[in-house]
């Protein structure tokens, strides 16, 4: 009867512990998902390329919208908010490829005018070239 009773705890201890491997496999898969990593280095990327195209100087305020986004997708992350962080860094990126666009387009824009004001000194000095001949 004691070899019954051995019996009968062993294969309670075989079930209990098929039961807590299980239990925790479960909590292992159920746990946070993993950070928007490669959104966030993206954002970063993209905002350090918008600072270094002078950014701040043409297109401010895109610039800090997306420090702004950036900023929150990382509280967001933090928080275990991953799908909220992936989308923040993902519109902070969109922001800093803004800011960009904007830049380079201001830049042109001075570029132009320069050009145009070149273009009339030009004119100006072939006329009076021309009226002095």
């Amino acid at each position: 009867m004691t070899i019954d009773l051995i019996r009968c705890a062993i294969r309670r201890i075989g079930l209990f512990t098929t039961l807590l491997l299980a239990t925790l496999t479960l909590v292992a898969c159920a746990s946070a998902p993993l950070p928007p990593t490669e959104s966030l280095n993206d954002a970063r990327d993209a905002i350090a390329s918008a600072e270094q195209a002078e950014a701040r100087q043409y297109a401010g305020a895109e610039l800090e919208e997306a420090n702004r986004h950036l900023t929150a997708a990382l509280k967001a992350a933090e928080a275990e908010r991953m799908a909220e962080a992936d989308r923040l860094a993902k519109e902070a990126r969109v922001a800093a490829e803004l800011a960009i666009a904007r830049t380079e387009a201001a830049k042109a824009a001075e570029i132009n005018r320069e050009m145009g004001r070149s273009a009339e000194a030009l004119d100006e000095e072939m006329q009076r070239q021309g009226d002095s001949q």
